[in-house]
């Protein structure tokens, strides 16, 4: 009783300092409850204009047409030094696990950043979701970014080799300025020159032309789920254990019978063993008792 007299006496004075509240921090308030209900994308105009110019920018890679693009251009035959590429490896749900979005973000914005400077350089990107065979053909995975150096053909028709570093992003603290100092900074010298297997110009399977067959096939392989291996190794067991029985006996008779006729033949062939007695002949035999009489 004491405390509802209490909360009665207070309530003019709640309701006064409630009046006395400035006005810009009420509609702000009610700004933010609003803004709450409306879509993300609705709210982010920066966002939506780096993706933009993004997409104009960034040349989409695929396994059609990935070997063309990234080929040095005639108009930079004459210009000092290879041509610079950076390509953007991503994926969704089944490659990146759905935590790619952020680092994609960055990068469309550092897409925009690179396409105000001059010496900025080419700028392709690939999901490793719609392109499961092109990032099999490279080994790639997200979320990373591949600083390509395409060297241009010599006088002597010689091509001097691709140097290539993979940047590995973290996906949870990658910004827009650590895409770019990529090619600023030059971080990308911080990540060791890739010289493996499957480098998609210098390695072997791709001199050889087996770097995309084997890319094919991996990709058929990683569509069956694991309890497809389980059934193939089952259905392989049972084929081997419906083999009749007898074969089996017949044959391990056979090599018993061998066996023996080997050990036969050689004692024969060898008599007896020294330090052994020769069996002595048997006595003659004696008259038997009806012998006399007849």
């Amino acid at each position: 009783m004491r405390c509802t007299s209490a909360f009665l006496l207070a309530l003019p004075a709640i309701v006064a300092a409630q009046q006395q509240k400035p006005l810009q921090e009420t509609v702000q308030g009610w700004f933010e409850k609003a803004k709450s209900y409306i879509p993300s994308s609705v709210l982010s105009p920066i966002d939506a204009g780096a993706a933009r110019v993004a997409a104009e920018k960034v040349t989409l890679l695929t396994r059609d047409n990935w070997v063309s693009t990234l080929t040095p251009s005639d108009s930079s035959a004459f210009s000092d030094g290879p041509e610079e590429w950076m390509v953007f490896i991503s994926g969704g749900n089944k490659t990146c696990y759905g935590r790619c979005e952020g680092v994609e973000k960055a990068w469309n914005e550092s897409a925009s950043l690179l396409a105000a400077d001059p010496s900025s350089p080419h700028l392709a990107y690939a999901n490793c979701d719609e392109q499961a065979v092109f990032c099999a053909t490279w080994a790639a995975g997200p979320p990373t970014i591949w600083h390509i150096q395409l060297p241009h053909t010599q006088p002597d028709q010689s091509r001097p080799a691709t140097t290539i570093h993979i940047v590995h992003l973290n996906t949870s603290s990658t910004t827009a300025s650590d895409i770019v100092k990529i090619h600023t900074s030059k971080t990308y010298e911080n990540f060791p020159v890739y010289e493996g297997a499957f480098h998609p110009f210098d390695g072997w399977l791709a001199k050889l032309g087996l770097n995309q067959p084997l890319a094919y096939i991996l990709t058929v392989f990683a569509l069956i789920p694991s309890w497809g291996f389980m059934i193939i190794i089952s259905l392989a067991s049972r084929t081997f254990m419906l083999v009749p029985s007898y074969q089996f006996s017949t044959f391990s008779t056979n090599c018993v019978l061998f066996q023996d006729a080997n050990i036969e033949n050689r004692s024969r062939r060898m008599g007896p063993q020294r330090g052994t007695q020769a069996p002595t002949p048997a006595a003659p035999r004696g008259p038997m008792p009806g012998d006399a009489t007849r």
